[in-house]
């Protein structure tokens, strides 16, 4: 009775996810919270630095671009280091970024700096990945990346209003020194608590480049793509939508973008946790209801809340899958966790980047601003291709494996 009620205990504690996980989740919000607020204080960035609007928007274009090319570039560059200490120097760049925007007035030197800022992102968000995997163990790894990406989706609910009515307060600037400050005090929490350990030394860049070679990774980063471009394409356009066709006052259009970011943080969450032992349903039937709300949408969007429940619904299922599919990146990288990781990340961020680009030229056709609901939809559906695909692999590799792999396959 002791002996049974001994390993009851433990199995309870080992439900529990190690306080690092958490710990990587305030990273991912500052993170997440810098690559978003810069769209709240646009116009004053723009009038300080004497340049336009739409050219100050370059600001975030040239982040995600350092994103896409920085995630897997510095997985390459720091292979050979411990992964405490590339979080911790990440931190620092990241700080170092953003006190040269604070105080930089030329708009190319702000530009350098968001790119580098977007480098540091992209090494801290992949390494983050593949050390909460690592250290919660195979039965839990989809929850931790999980968490860790709801410390992204937290920013969106309180990190860039906060950012944005900081910028009110005390200027644009006051802003990017805050985040600066934030990283730095976050620099010795993350030494303190990330195990040393999970180095690569003994790997090659040539041996971890081998890693492109499996075709399920790049299916999983064909739906890292499609899942995240879906849901971007048509909210990188909602605020038009809400204030031209639904009718919702501008001044409510802020509470309606944080009901879908509780949507998405509490996606991210149990996404994650059901990930652990359904990994295909989950990144099936998201895309799928996303598809499905996205088209809902273009038929109900002259209804406030109607509208307003399904953007809910969209944070909801749109990002639900991502947590798996990071975790599905590092698994088919096989002997290369961090590049798969750092390609998840890259793929999220080109796919943010196309689909609002098409998105845009949807805007100016005459579907107007359902256009990008339509492009948004469109993009959602093709997740399912490789989604499908990988769960068909999987389906095939088990039941060769006998009837047990196969009854155990999600």
């Amino acid at each position: 009775m002791h002996d049974e009620a001994t390993r009851v205990f433990h199995q309870g504690r080992s439900s529990r996810l190690p306080f690092v996980v958490y710990v990587l989740a305030l990273g991912t919000f500052l993170m997440l919270t810098t690559e978003f607020v810069v769209a709240g204080i646009l116009p004053d960035i723009a009038a300080d630095v004497r340049v336009s609007v739409a050219r100050a928007g370059m600001l975030i274009t040239v982040f995600a671009v350092g994103m896409i090319v920085g995630a897997p570039l510095m997985a390459m560059l720091t292979l050979r280091m411990p992964q405490r200490v590339t979080l911790v120097l990440a931190l620092g760049v990241f700080a170092l970024g953003h006190v040269i925007v604070a105080v930089g007035s030329d708009f190319g030197v702000l530009l350098a700096a968001r790119f580098l800022t977007a480098l540091a992102t992209g090494a801290f968000w992949a390494v983050a990945a593949v050390v909460a995997t690592r250290v919660a163990g195979p039965g839990a790894g989809s929850r931790a990346v999980g968490v860790v990406n709801a410390g992204g989706m937290l920013a969106t609910v309180l990190g860039v209003p906060l950012g944005a009515f900081a910028g009110q307060l005390v200027g644009w600037r006051g802003t990017f020194w805050a985040l600066a400050v934030l990283a730095v005090i976050a620099m010795p929490v993350i030494a303190r608590h990330v195990p040393y350990g999970g180095g690569h030394r003994s790997m090659s860049i040539r041996s971890e480049l081998t890693a492109l070679r499996s075709g399920r990774l790049w299916l999983a980063l064909a739906a890292c793509a499609a899942t995240t471009g879906g849901v971007l394409a048509a909210y990188s356009y909602v605020t038009p939508l809400l204030t031209g066709q639904t009718g919702i006052p501008s001044g409510l259009v802020p509470l309606v973008l944080a009901g879908f970011g509780v949507g998405s943080l509490l996606g991210s969450v149990l996404g994650g946790r059901l990930g652990d032992t359904r990994p295909h349903t989950v990144t099936i039937v998201a895309p799928s209801a996303t598809a499905l709300i996205l088209l809902t949408l273009c038929l109900v969007a002259g209804a406030p809340i109607p509208t307003t429940i399904l953007l809910v619904l969209l944070g909801l299922f749109g990002l639900g899958a991502n947590p798996v599919l990071i975790s599905l990146a590092v698994r088919y990288a096989a002997h290369a966790p961090t590049l798969g990781s750092s390609l998840s990340v890259a793929a999220f961020n080109f796919g943010t980047a196309a689909a609002s680009w098409i998105g845009g030229i949807a805007l100016g056709t005459g579907l107007g601003t359902t256009g990008p609901l339509v492009v948004g939809t469109a993009i959602a559906a093709l997740t399912l291709i490789p989604a499908t695909a990988l769960a068909v692999i999987r389906r095939r590799r088990d039941t060769a494996a006998g009837p047990e792999a196969a009854n155990a396959l999600s």
